[in-house]
């Protein structure tokens, strides 16, 4: 287990989750299942209590806690594609999974777990400034899933 590691909570589906993600994202993967050694609030001894794994390289702690925080936008992963097809297929595969569109390129899976799928031209040109910025920013705020297409011919001008 890393160090310095993410916690997200669940109700009781923090393995069902995981292994979403670990099929879903590269460089994904479940790791331990811990179950609980005795009863707790929400769960009873034998219940998948904490589930380790990674999504994209970051490790995570799903924590199977009960109904009584849910997931919000003030944490979501930024998940940074090379082009549409890769943004397409990620955001495919959590809307289409039980999730929601959201506006700007932010989705939520049906854990409730917010996602930013961002192609990479978008914050190349958000880095760059001025008016390019500028004008892929005006594009992107149009848009739900995001389109590498339009924000290229924003770029352009």
């Amino acid at each position: 287990m890393a160090r310095n590691t993410i916690c997200l909570w669940y109700d009781k589906n923090a393995e069902e989750a995981a292994r979403f993600y670990g099929k879903t994202f590269p460089d994904s993967s479940v790791g331990a299942v811990i179950r609980a050694p005795g009863d707790y609030p929400d769960g009873r001894e034998g219940d998948v209590l904490v589930v380790e794994f990674t999504v994209l390289g970051v490790a995570c702690v799903g924590l199977n806690g009960g109904p009584h925080f849910k997931q919000s936008e003030a944490f979501s992963f930024q998940v940074e594609t090379e082009d549409q097809e890769e943004t397409d297929r990620y955001w495919d595969a959590i809307v289409g999974n039980g999730g929601q569109e959201s506006e700007c390129g932010w989705c939520k899976d049906r854990w409730g777990l917010s996602w930013q799928i961002t192609p990479r031209i978008l914050m190349d040109a958000m880095r760059q400034g001025g008016p390019v910025a500028k004008r892929a920013f005006d594009e992107m705020m149009t848009m739900r899933k995001l389109d590498v297409a339009r924000i290229e011919a924003a770029i352009r001008g």
